[in-house]
């Protein structure tokens, strides 16, 4: 693999640890503005969290496993099209969750669950609709982009 392909594996795998990191820690650990723990507790139970949790988190890191695993060389198949589902499907739930009910159209109560969950969270976008998408969530959605991308030049 020459230097250009070692330099977007970095960068996939970067990108891959961010959100990882990311996904497991973010209801759990207070991370200053950037969360508010207390009150993602307040709006589920314990072991909705953690399924949450689990269900979110475990197949990026599967494929951050087998992406380190196979650095330096041509990942399997199998694992690209991983990294391709479980990615594709990441940002559609982004778009679908955060994006069209803050810019095409309100979805009250989602949006009132979002005010409590994330209403005293860092955000620099104005309140459209009942809701804004927080800085944090902002830097996730902007990393699943960036590694559709890198997936996509990798190609």
């Amino acid at each position: 693999m020459d230097s250009t392909g070692n330099s977007l594996e970095l960068v996939l795998l970067a990108l891959q640890a961010f959100q990882v990191v990311f996904l497991w820690i973010h209801d759990w650990i207070p991370l200053g503005r950037l969360n508010d723990v207390a009150a993602v507790r307040s709006q589920d139970t314990l072991r909705r969290l953690v399924t949450v949790t689990l269900v979110q988190s475990v197949p990026y890191s599967i494929g951050l496993f087998f992406s380190a695993r196979s650095f330096g060389r041509p990942y399997p198949h199998w694992l690209d099209m991983w990294l391709w589902i479980s990615y594709g499907m990441l940002f559609v739930g982004q778009i679908r969750a955060w994006w069209v009910p803050y810019l095409l159209w309100p979805e009250p109560e989602p949006a009132a669950r979002f005010q409590v969950m994330f209403g005293k969270t860092h955000s620099f976008l104005p309140k459209r609709n009942g809701l804004v998408p927080n800085t944090a969530h902002i830097l996730l959605h902007l990393a699943t982009v960036a590694t559709l991308f890198v997936l996509l030049k990798r190609t």
